[in-house]
């Protein structure tokens, strides 16, 4: 038997294929990640007598066209979790990090675990797209949240807690009431040099291009707001400047918004769309999050597989006579997925629903006097073996048709 370790890099990756007892039958080589090259390396693979199993790290992007390659041009492909490769024993004392070592060390594993490896299977298009958008939605999120940080500091020096006033929720679009005021009357002068009348007739009119709704009562609490605001004096600068901001802000905000509109189109072809919408505390944003992150529910082989991914599984500590059952989850898997969870429930925590299932048993851990975090990880533990069992039976019965 051939047991290939690749070791992934962004362009390019270093193969070594070994066998039992140590003998190489390849040693180790670079590869870039080209359409030919990568061919090449399948075919050399192939050419290799007797059974062959190829592993390699999952990494980002960069292990996807290779495992694809591999995988289309017939090979036994598995993608490990980094951390397996990272805790498997180097036998050494010697702490050597070079691509080398590292593909003779997953050449290593391969052959350890030869009857364990799970194959790689590619992802249907709906879910890669799904994730890819889930991740660009990710990244303009935590983009909006330091632009609106941003804005609102600049605002402590033109029209302190302006950002306070309005409490509507944002527009599809992604707009949002507060931020477009700001735009129009970027410094409390551009309010309380006017009469109180003259402004609700000027914000009546902004209201109404911008397609809010009016109240005089609003109109008087925003005046006072500025006439008592302490501020540095109008300057064309800050003009520019609280201009720009929100301009940039509204910007990232639309995409926000656009990614989230594609998220829930995606998901909604996924098979287990309607059973993950049934969940108590999944809506239109948490639901297509948590498809993204978990993916096609059959990759785990149980519901402690799922549970191990999402890294909030009990880590035993016990060492002779000491039982410890304190050490906390063990976080050793998706940072994104945890935060998805602890978001669901939340919102289960938040409207508390008498009857379901997973708010009684977080609701018999308070009761317990269990810390606050130990009782959510715990119900977002039940809360992911519900969903195991209800989606794994959709697919199932999907397959079965």
């Amino acid at each position: 038997m051939n047991a290939v370790g690749i070791d992934v890099s962004k362009g390019k990756s270093m193969v070594c294929v070994m066998r039992s007892f140590g003998e190489v039958v390849l040693e180790p080589f670079e590869v870039l990640h080209t359409a030919q090259n990568l061919n090449d390396l399948a075919g050399k693979l192939k050419a290799l007598d007797g059974e062959t199993r190829v592993v390699l790290e999952a990494t980002g992007n960069y292990h996807k066209p290779v495992a694809f390659v591999l995988h289309n041009a017939g090979l036994f492909v598995s993608v490990v979790n980094p951390v397996l490769i990272h805790d498997y024993d180097n036998n050494s004392l010697r702490r050597v990090k070079t691509d080398k070592k590292d593909a003779v060390k997953i050449a290593n594993y391969t052959l350890d675990k030869w009857t364990r490896l799970r194959q790689y299977l590619p992802e249907d298009e709906a879910r890669l797209a799904l994730k890819n958008c889930y991740r660009q939605y990710q990244q303009a999120v935590a983009i909006r949240t330091m632009l609106k940080n941003n804005l609102i500091s600049s605002l402590d020096l033109t029209f302190p807690d302006a950002n306070n006033l309005f409490s509507s929720p944002a527009k599809s679009n992604g707009c949002e009431k507060w931020v477009d005021f700001i735009g129009e009357f970027w410094h409390s002068g551009c309010v309380s040099s006017l009469s109180a009348d003259a402004f609700a007739k000027k914000y009546l009119k902004w209201c109404q291009k911008h397609r809010y709704n009016f109240t005089r009562s609003k109109s008087d609490e925003i005046y006072s707001c500025a006439v008592n605001a302490t501020s540095l004096p109008k300057s064309p600068t800050s003009k520019l400047l609280i201009q720009q901001q929100v301009a940039q802000l509204k910007a990232v905000s639309k995409s926000v918004a656009a990614f989230q509109q594609e998220m829930l189109r995606l998901s909604q072809q996924l098979p287990e769309f309607d059973t993950v919408m049934e969940m108590y505390g999944v809506g239109p944003s948490l639901g297509p999050q948590l498809m993204a992150e978990i993916g096609d529910v059959r990759r785990f082989s149980s519901k402690k597989s799922l549970i191990a991914f999402a890294g909030i599984e009990p880590q035993p500590n016990d060492s002779g006579k000491i039982m410890g059952n304190d050490k906390g989850i063990s976080k050793v898997g998706s940072a994104v997925l945890r935060r998805t969870l602890f978001l669901i429930m939340t919102v289960i925590l938040q409207t508390q629903p008498q009857d379901e299932p997973v708010f009684q048993f977080m609701n018999k851990k308070r009761s317990e006097g269990k810390p606050y975090k130990v009782y959510m990880m715990a119900s977002a533990n039940k809360f992911l073996r519900i969903y195991y069992a209800r989606v794994k039976a959709v697919m199932d019965s999907e397959c079965s048709q």
